[in-house]
């Protein structure tokens, strides 16, 4: 229910003491359609402020049930004033002055070129054409993006303060950025020759080639940007400690930032920053349309190609992509870089700001161990007696071969016995083998253990090939080895069945 009353005040009476007062106005104090409380100021006459109250509940009602406008006031407001708002509104929130500035341009051309005027003004369609306008003056699609942004920025402000129900802007997309907006990095020897060009370089923008060299040296070993390198002063350094910090109003991201600086970078600055008081700027610096432009005349006179040839293009905070470049090319943690960036996000530091420079992949290709094999190299020896893997040999060539007579427990030296007509015996058989019918069972016995190998008895010989047990076969060096063998099996079987 709206009520009406007058305001009281108080005012210094001529004896010191407050006087309480009241005003000549009727004020009317209601709830409106979107629940807020709400005073309006009403007339001299309570009958006629009363009508007004009535008039202002009733609307409230309507808006609630979606009969009335309750944006209806709002609507006859002008877009200045609105604008006004959005502008106090975020100096409050803490954005530094340059994006206030920057944001708020952005809309007013915007709203200067569609002719918007009050907020039933704004169309997508309209605003579509001015972008589709812009680009086709020369900006880029990113710049395109940001003058979107700041107008869905400002609309959203309207739905979220209840000036407006929804946002006409809403239908627009951002365009998908291309490679004309795309940078690229300068290598480490490119930053050598434009630092060593600039040393003998003449004066260009108000500067010498020596402040230009420790300009640049200082944007691509701290990655600090252009903004935050005009903001630096004299005070903002410590080379004793090798520091450089950036302040909370000059940092895009309004924090505090204190960044190492190498020894050598710290004696140069001291003796660059020698002479100069503590609030004098550290650098003189052109406007920030012709910090391209300088760096762009430097490299040519360096003989360093700045066009985009595909890899993207360089201006002035290409220095800071080759910063994040450099970092990644030295093997630096991605967590250290993304803090000596002051990245929030480590995607950023990873995919935007770290580019891959010439020669990267094929040095990584060619640090790859070597799979080739070389001329005339065999197969790796991994079969028995060292022979290549499924190599193989009739038993026979095993049990003459001479490294196997050198399996001695006792690790002595035994004779090479294979020598004149025994080593025509111990080749092997060509012909065809005998059969069992055909050998002579009633030979004498080999050795003690020749009975034995006949019984199940643990000193049994395993070796059943009949041309080893025929004597006529078998050469008398072999026998004794064989007898040797048999003795110490079946001494060890003794030995264990004694446990």
């Amino acid at each position: 229910m709206a009520s009406v009353f007058k305001q009281k005040y108080t005012v210094a009476g001529n004896n010191g003491k407050r006087i309480c007062k009241q005003s000549k106005y009727w004020y009317i104090d209601y709830k409106t359609a979107d629940g807020t409380r709400k005073r309006v100021k009403g007339f001299k006459d309570k009958q006629a402020t009363v009508q007004l109250a009535a008039k202002l509940e009733k609307e409230a009602e309507l808006g609630k049930a979606g009969i009335f406008d309750k944006y209806a006031e709002q609507r006859k407001r002008p877009l200045k004033e609105h604008l006004a708002d959005f502008k106090a509104s975020l100096e409050k929130k803490g954005n530094t002055v340059s994006y206030v500035i920057q944001t708020i341009s952005r809309i007013e051309k915007a709203f200067k070129q569609c002719k918007f005027i009050f907020w039933n003004d704004i169309t997508a369609d309209e605003v579509e054409n001015f972008l589709s306008d812009l680009r086709d003056n020369g900006a880029s699609d990113q710049t395109s993006n940001y003058y979107l942004q700041s107008l869905k920025a400002f609309c959203k402000w309207m739905v979220k303060r209840k000036r407006a129900g929804e946002s006409p802007l809403t239908p627009l997309d951002n365009r998908t950025i291309t490679n004309k907006g795309k940078r690229r990095a300068l290598s480490s020897d490119e930053v050598r020759k434009l630092l060593e060009a600039k040393e003998s370089e003449p004066e260009r923008y108000n500067t010498t080639g020596h402040q230009r060299a420790t300009l640049y040296l200082l944007a691509v070993e701290t990655g600090l940007r252009a903004s935050e390198l005009r903001s630096l002063t004299v005070s903002s350094f410590d080379l004793n400690q090798c520091t450089v910090t950036v302040k909370t109003e000059d940092a895009k991201n309004n924090k505090e930032s204190t960044l190492p600086l190498r020894e050598e970078t710290a004696v140069l600055l001291k003796n660059f920053l020698s002479g100069k008081l503590p609030g004098t700027p550290a650098f003189v610096m052109p406007s920030k349309y012709n910090m391209a432009n300088m760096l762009r005349a430097d490299l040519e006179a360096a003989g360093i190609d700045h066009k985009d040839n595909g890899e993207g293009k360089i201006d002035f905070h290409s220095l800071r992509h080759t910063t994040g470049s450099l970092l990644a090319a030295s093997g630096t943690h991605p967590k250290v870089a993304q803090s000596i960036m002051r990245h929030s996000d480590i995607n950023l530091t990873m995919s935007r700001y770290t580019h891959i420079f010439r020669g990267q992949e094929s040095e990584a290709i060619a640090n790859l161990p070597d799979f080739s094999l070389k001329n005339g190299q065999r197969q790796v020896s991994t079969g028995t007696d060292g022979k290549p893997e499924g190599h193989t040999e009739s038993a026979y060539k095993k049990l003459t071969k001479k490294s196997d007579f050198n399996r001695n427990q006792n690790g002595a030296n035994t004779t090479n016995w294979q020598t004149g007509a025994e080593n025509k015996r111990l080749k092997p058989d060509t012909s065809k083998s005998l059969k069992s019918g055909q050998l002579d069972t009633k030979k004498e016995p080999m050795s003690s253990t020749d009975t034995a190998s006949k019984s199940n008895t643990p000193g049994r010989t395993r070796t059943c090939d009949l041309r080893i047990r025929n004597p006529l076969l078998c050469p008398a060096e072999l026998r004794a080895l064989i007898s040797l063998s048999a003795f110490n099996i079946t001494t060890s079987y003794r030995h264990c069945q004694s446990f």
